[in-house]
């Protein structure tokens, strides 16, 4: 592993993203009705307030957790992504396109998987035909295979093909096989027709998608500098009209390849192009852009046109709410840190330090990253932030914060959103749910500097809390200008307090007597510590999103009924239902469940919980019984007792995990302990769940880590 791969994984990441959202708003256009519309547009077509969760960003991020999840260490078979598949995705919302089995390729096997027909027979032509295997998603899900694999196109080809396997079969497993190697090559030629080349010899000669992608190619050498020709000839060829199914992978490959061979090795080109072919715009471009972001870098990649919009913000939608509140560096970071451990060799600092400390903290590190932090003033007068290697308190790199006609006794706030609402969003793109990333009881921490040419200033780090608005300030201090300064403030513990940002407030006790701008530096914004706090449900409320898109605040729902009444939180099945709230990471806590069983089915409760097929419940089952369970793709009782539960009683039931210790008890006596000794789960968040036609309400849910 070189080290420049660190950051040509960032700009990959981040290209793919930024591919996504140009090719969002015109998603299954066709190029008649682009050129209709919008003529030849350079650049993104709708300013999203933010930009909802996306499948072909989900995806990437959510399968390539087998590495980590998986039993089988970094050499993965498709089973090992077929159950971060059933891990991560809502059952039937959310993550992506919900079809119907028959309909939608993903929705199929995801079905496959959830009744037992395994991978890769569940993504196989053998199984669901050729017309099913064959569609999009081999490829647009395949990104950071070759990401994580850079330099290394022999490994990506083996990791893109058992992925993509899980839920294609044929040039399905083909383009994913394709497009991985190409990102990989990337990663050490700059050739265009080489990376392509690259890709197109680890798939049969004889394939269509092979077939597809040379005729483009001697098109392109027949008709050099004429993209608009040569998308005619993909039409007539090529085209969809040419293959059955919603979304074939093979016209979508083809202007994949026409756009990376007209756009010349120029970014912003190659984008354009591909986006004005339309069909699945968002996934080709995405795919292309991951390509042109890791063959080009950073400085191949606009800042203003393409970086600035964006802000570094990604929001997710798996059943993990927790990861759903992304910043790219996080992601990133993330893949790199999987690439340097498939690699069997260790992080260069200052990156190791950051990965294996506090891999979503806003360190800024990566030129011209923000982690989608923002700036709001009081008074009138515009805000600009800026990545700067001008200084730093830790690193090379730090954010700069510029302020115009900044008043004396104004208060500035640079802030990180740590919980998002519908109203943040555009739209309601693959439904995305959200629990909070900071809560009540962590320390914040974080670092200021006031550069010489900077007016006086005071500062604190504070925090707002959703339900009622309120700014919490930590203690102020007046930093000596050209000095950095380190800072750390605990967020009071609160009952149903739900922490919306965390940032600096900086409160302007002297103007410049040049311009009356305000300039400052921040580095290192995270936050570490025991969670304490509390759901109150009564306080709570339903989030409606367009369409029928709800969610119960706070919480990510797997499947079943969950919504508010008469104060409290109510959970219902006819099979089976599941809900989660809380940080993915947690290791030790104390989780307390008000509840009331309705009826005589199961009634649990989760913690350790790290997605829909791996958690521990402690709870209620038929005929009278009190059990601890684990959940590995369907739920094992650990240990049991008699109980007498009675349905429309409210019991008080408190889990305490340990390490691989869980505790189970009943506010009247009763307790289990289990101590699992085969591949313990030792972090996760906690969750609600219901099974056998269970139907149970909470009154409130409170949590102490440790």
């Amino acid at each position: 592993m070189k080290e420049k791969y660190i950051e040509q994984i960032y700009a990959g990441w981040l290209a793919k993203i930024i591919g996504i959202r140009l090719g969002a708003p015109i998603e299954g256009w066709t190029y008649e009705k682009i050129r209709e519309l919008y003529g030849e547009p350079d650049g993104y077509l709708i300013d999203y307030q933010d930009f909802a969760a996306d499948d072909d960003s989900n995806g990437p991020l959510f399968f390539l957790r087998a590495l980590e999840d998986s039993r089988s260490g970094y050499s993965i078979q498709a089973q090992d992504v077929a159950e971060a598949l059933l891990n991560y995705a809502p059952y039937e919302h959310g993550f992506f396109w919900w079809g119907g089995y028959g309909t939608a390729t993903e929705h199929t096997a995801y079905l496959n998987l959830r009744n037992s027909i395994p991978a890769p027979l569940s993504g196989s032509i053998a199984q669901n035909g050729s017309t099913m295997a064959e569609q999009i998603g081999g490829q647009i899900f395949i990104d950071t295979w070759g990401l994580v694999t850079p330099g290394n196109p022999d490994l990506a080809a083996q990791y893109a093909q058992k992925a993509a396997s899980v839920t294609h079969g044929g040039n399905g497993i083909y383009g994913g096989i394709f497009i991985a190697v190409c990102i990989s090559y990337a990663f050490v030629e700059n050739e265009i027709e080489k990376i392509i080349e690259k890709g197109l010899s680890y798939i049969p000669e004889d394939c269509e998608y092979a077939r597809a992608v040379r005729a483009i190619k001697w098109f392109y050498h027949a008709h050099p500098g004429d993209w608009r020709a040569c998308f005619q000839y993909v039409h007539d060829n090529w085209g969809y009209s040419k293959y059955p199914g919603n979304c074939h992978i093979i016209p979508n490959a083809a202007v994949i390849i026409l756009a990376l061979l007209y756009g010349e090795g120029n970014f912003s080109d190659t984008l354009n192009i591909c986006n004005m072919c339309g069909w699945d715009t968002d996934c080709n471009v995405g795919n292309l852009a991951t390509i042109m972001g890791v063959r080009g870098g950073l400085a191949a990649i606009d800042y203003q046109k393409w970086r600035r919009p964006i802000n570094d913000f990604l929001a997710c939608s798996s059943v993990i709410g927790s990861l759903n509140i992304q910043d790219i560096p996080y992601g990133a970071l993330y893949i790199t840190k999987l690439a340097y451990a498939v690699a069997g060799e260790e992080m260069p600092e200052p990156w190791k330090h950051i990965a294996d400390g506090r891999i979503d903290s806003c360190h800024f590190e990566f030129p011209g990253s923000t982690h989608a932090i923002r700036v709001r003033k009081e008074r009138p007068g515009s805000t600009h932030i800026e990545n700067t290697d001008e200084t730093a308190f830790d690193g090379s790199r730090s954010l700069k914060i510029v302020g115009n006609h900044a008043g004396t006794g104004e208060h500035i706030y640079v802030y990180k959103k740590t919980y998002y609402c519908p109203d943040d969003f555009h739209d309601s793109r693959y439904d995305p749910g959200f629990s909070p990333i900071v809560y009540p009881g962590q320390t914040i921490h974080g670092s200021v500097f006031i550069p010489e040419y900077g007016c006086n200033t005071q500062v604190c780090l504070y925090a707002k809390e959703q339900n009622t608005g309120e700014i919490l300030l930590g203690e102020s201090v007046n930093p000596e200008k050209g000095k950095w300064i380190e800072m750390g403030w605990k967020i009071p513990d609160m009952e149903g307090g739900l922490i919306a940002e965390i940032g600096f407030c900086f409160c302007i006790k002297e103007e410049n007597s040049w311009d009356g701008s305000f300039v400052g530096m921040i580095d290192d914004l995270y936050t570490e510590g025991r969670a304490d706090y509390t759901i109150l449900f009564e306080e709570e409320e339903e989030e409606v999103w367009p369409g029928l898109h709800r969610e119960v605040r706070q919480f990510t729902r797997l499947k079943g009924m969950l919504y508010l009444e008469g104060g409290q939180m109510h959970l219902s099945c006819a099979d089976y239902a599941e809900a989660y709230t809380g940080r993915y990471d947690w290791r030790d806590y104390t989780a307390a469940f008000t509840c009331t069983p309705l009826n005589t089915g199961t009634h649990m409760q989760n913690v350790r919980v790290q997605g829909a097929v791996r958690s521990y419940a402690a709870g209620f089952l038929p005929g009278g019984k009190f059990a601890i369970l684990k959940n590995e793709n369907g739920y094992r009782v650990l240990t049991e007792t008699e109980y007498q539960w009675e349905p429309g009683k409210e019991y008080v039931i408190s889990i305490k995990v340990s390490g691989n210790r869980i505790e189970a008890s009943v506010q009247d006596g009763v307790s289990l302990t289990a101590v699992d000794e085969e591949h313990p789960y030792l972090t996760g968040s906690i969750g609600v769940s219901a099974s056998k036609g269970g139907h149970t309400k909470y009154r409130k849910i409170e949590v102490k880590t440790s």
